[in-house]
């Protein structure tokens, strides 16, 4: 019986236009009333996340950043993994080296050194997560996001560290020409110890604290709530999913996963854009209503 579900939002939960299909959302309120809790786990920030989340009318508990921050579903702060500053300096250093364009996120903010940059980078993202849009249409959507629109822009990722306020949840590094893009530099930053590096579309790459990774917060949150790994289920399109697909009893990949995700998945459901996550929600409900 499953009596726990964590759900990815970019290319899972969102269809292409980054919105909770009325589908989707019924079929977690339908979920939530039979029993089970439904947590978003994502690589967003906080703030970006929630917001759209209870525009949606929904009301959830969260993993952000990947796990750097989990919240219950009243917003209380549970878990906090930051990535140590010292550590946090030197890949800044070596993203500015390799000259990549990257964004330093906090609990409470995501800055960045060019909005410019921002806008391209999210759209580039966007085009390869939902192939049935353009670039022009991603440029488009990114630009008129109010999500996305929401950092804090910066002349210097260097004095924003010197502020010993500053904790750092997640480092994100973009890179249009794709995985290849990121060979060496992941291998750069692996050798400063174990971060943990993953990425949310072919695009860009995440640098988490080890610690802080979808699969160890979900097993956490779960031992909190009294649910056994076989209770869980799991959500994604993605390789920053992968750990919580792995971990969960059941992992689903959604039907426009990355083939990594689908090849670990035990369970495979429709596409964002065909209400993917209704579909599978419906499937547990019939199958606990079995039990």
């Amino acid at each position: 019986m499953i009596k726990l579900v964590a759900c990815d939002l970019d290319g899972t939960l969102f269809n292409s236009n980054m919105e909770v299909s009325e589908e989707n959302v019924r079929a977690i309120h339908k979920a939530q009333k039979s029993g089970i809790e439904f947590l978003i786990a994502t690589g967003r920030a906080p703030k970006q996340s929630r917001a759209i989340i209870r525009n949606s009318n929904l009301k959830t508990g969260f993993i952000n950043l990947n796990g750097a921050l989990v919240f219950d579903t009243n917003d209380n702060l549970i878990v906090k993994h930051a990535l140590p500053t010292a550590k946090a300096k030197k890949i800044v250093d070596i993203l500015h080296q390799n000259h990549f364009y990257f964004e330093i996120i906090t609990a409470n903010h995501t800055y960045s050194e060019s909005i410019e940059k921002r806008i391209a980078n999210f759209a580039h993202s966007l085009a390869i997560l939902n192939p049935n849009i353009t670039f022009k249409q991603a440029v488009a959507i990114s630009a008129g996001s109010k999500a996305i629109l929401n950092m804090v822009h910066v002349n210097s990722f260097k004095k924003l560290l010197a502020d010993p306020k500053i904790e750092v949840m997640k480092i994100i590094a973009f890179d249009s020409r794709g995985y290849e893009a990121f060979i060496d530099v992941k291998k750069d930053i692996s050798k400063l110890g174990d971060p943990a590096i993953t990425s949310s579309s072919a695009a860009n790459i995440e640098i988490n604290d080890v610690n802080a990774q979808k699969g160890i917060a979900l097993l956490d949150y779960a031992k909190k709530k009294g649910i056994k790994r076989e209770e869980i289920a799991a959500i994604g399109d993605n390789l920053n999913d992968e750990s919580m697909i792995r971990e969960a009893g059941t992992g689903v990949a959604m039907g426009n996963a990355v083939p990594a995700i689908k090849k670990l998945a035990q369970v495979q459901t429709k596409s964002n854009n065909d209400n993917g996550v209704a579909n599978i929600l419906n499937k547990f409900l019939a199958d606990n209503a079995k039990k």
